[in-house]
């Protein structure tokens, strides 16, 4: 096959990411908290319409990665920092992620808005695959300002890129990114650019891109967690039925808009923990809110099947401690890596399946 042939079917896969079914679109949700003792957490869930075998991987420093591009081998770079994270599909290429900096990158669906950049003899070897975007990021620089600086300068290209394990259509991601200062960002790739955003709230859902999300928040201002008073009307007393009045009208379904609005106002609206080992717990907290059951939001496809998005993981990071935390749709115990107690110079990756069954504990030989 030639070059030009080559080059004209990535430029039309990449055109093709806008039309992409969305079979396997996931419903993930990012909140950021900060605590009274000024520390930052952040957390989010990770969901898909299909089984996605996942691990918690180390990548250690010194590590060689080479990207993948429709025309093979792309960027090529060496892991300055150690990062740890959930992979798929046993691939060292992480959805999820924190380095030993502090540095956090997350992975979310961008259905029918994604769209990379075609990979040409040009760009080849600055280009790699959506999955290995958050690798780049987490290996390579300790804060959000960093980040932003090489993108903006052009270091890298996304390329659109068929990845081994997944539906064989190109997967449309975004990107949060967060430091241990409280710095967040949003990139997107948005008609074949990397847009950067800044992200003041921490939050982060799915589609539509994220200026219209921070615009859609304006609907909602109103909002509060105050319960709202009675009121008078003709020497009639109107009292308030029940708790959480001042809620009224938060959208409650599973959609991208709807979550990004629970998730702004919950993690506004929390009162601090007074650390961060305490503020992990809440971010699980929050995110229960955020937990899909099985059939509550689902597909189905033309043959009938059945496409049902639910929580697969629910994720914790703590940037100060390095310690990554995550619980699982078929285990809610809390699981943590602490990358303090890890060697981060290991020679080889490390891995632990996320895979376990929740433990039931029998306590009435305890009832006295």
């Amino acid at each position: 096959m030639s070059l030009k042939i080559l080059l004209k079917r990535a430029a039309a896969l990449a055109t093709a990411a806008v039309f992409a079914a969305a079979t396997s679109a996931s419903a993930c949700t990012g909140i950021m908290l900060k605590t009274a003792d000024g520390s930052i957490v952040q957390g989010r869930t990770v969901e898909f319409g299909i089984v996605i075998p996942s691990q918690a991987a180390l990548a250690p420093r010194g590590y060689s990665f080479t990207g993948e591009t429709p025309l093979g081998p792309g960027k090529q770079w060496t892991a300055k920092y150690a990062a740890v994270g959930v992979i798929a599909f046993d691939n060292l290429a992480m959805l999820d992620g924190l380095n030993e900096k502090g540095l956090a990158v997350g992975t979310f669906y961008f259905p029918t808005f994604a769209e990379y950049t075609p990979t040409t003899p040009e760009n080849r070897a600055a280009s790699l695959s959506m999955a290995d975007f958050p690798n780049w990021l987490l290996t390579s620089f300790a804060t959000v300002a960093e980040a932003r600086a090489a993108i903006e300068k052009g270091d890298v290209f996304i390329a659109p890129t068929l990845l081994k394990g997944w539906p064989p259509e190109l997967q449309p991601f975004h990107y949060v990114v967060y430091d241990k200062t409280g710095a967040s960002i949003a990139i997107e790739p948005i008609k074949g650019k990397l847009v950067v955003s800044d992200n003041p709230l921490g939050v982060f859902t799915n589609s539509p891109p994220f200026d219209w999300h921070m615009t859609n928040l304006r609907n909602y201002i109103a909002l509060n967690p105050r319960n709202v008073p009675p009121i008078t009307i003709d020497k009639t007393v109107f009292q308030p039925i029940g708790q959480g009045n001042g809620m009224l009208g938060l959208p409650g379904d599973f959609s991208p808009p709807s979550r990004f609005v629970r998730a702004a106002v919950f993690s506004a609206t929390a009162i601090p923990e007074k650390d961060a080992e305490h503020g992990v717990l809440q971010v699980f907290h929050i995110l229960n809110n955020f937990d899909i059951p099985v059939g509550a939001a689902r597909d189905v496809s033309p043959d009938g099947v059945i496409h049902s998005d639910y929580t697969l993981l629910t994720v914790a990071r703590d940037p100060q401690a390095l310690k990554y935390y995550w619980k699982s749709y078929d285990d809610q115990t809390i699981h943590v890596v602490d990358m303090n107690r890890l060697d981060l110079d290991s020679k080889n990756v490390l891995k632990f399946s996320t895979a376990s069954q929740q433990p039931i504990i029998d306590v009435t030989k305890d009832l006295k």
